[in-house]
């Protein structure tokens, strides 16, 4: 039963019972079930606007799936035709690319650098601006292709 047949139904009480519409709480009794067949149909009205604006979220939603498939996809495409492999470095060299993880001390942010940044030297931290400075350490691995290059 909604709610408009609910005061539909007191409506038909208040007449059956005979209240007097002159006396004061007949005149109460009255005002009161106008009120409510007011709010009632207020109720029914945002239902059915809630209804229409699911549908239209819906929609959208739905649309901004289309979209991310057509970006990222092509995205992924494009970079697949551009490698062969995904875990080559990006120039080509069949290397795998490195990636560090650096925290800034003033702000606690987590970037991630790569091999190229960490040469710089030093690059400014995206979240405060704070200078964030890199020191080169050395690996066995490169002081074995360091060796290997001078016995050429």
């Amino acid at each position: 039963m909604t709610t408009s047949e609910k005061v539909a139904y007191l409506k038909g009480l208040a007449k059956g019972l005979g209240v007097d519409k002159k006396s004061k709480e007949g005149q109460l009794l009255e005002a009161i079930i106008d009120v409510l067949d007011e709010i009632a149909g207020d109720i029914e009205e945002l239902e059915a606007n809630s209804w229409d604006l699911g549908e239209a979220i819906d929609q959208v939603s739905d649309d901004l799936s289309d979209l991310e498939d057509y970006v990222y996809d092509s995205e992924d495409e494009d970079w697949d035709d551009e490698d062969e492999g995904d875990d080559e470095c990006c120039c080509g060299c069949g290397e795998e690319p490195m990636f560090y993880e650096v925290t800034c001390p003033a702000c606690n942010n987590t970037i991630t650098i790569d091999e190229d940044i960490l040469d710089l030297g030093s690059i400014q931290c995206p979240n405060c601006g704070e200078t964030l400075e890199f020191e080169r350490i050395e690996t066995d691995d490169e002081d074995e292709d360091e060796d290997e290059g001078k016995d050429e």
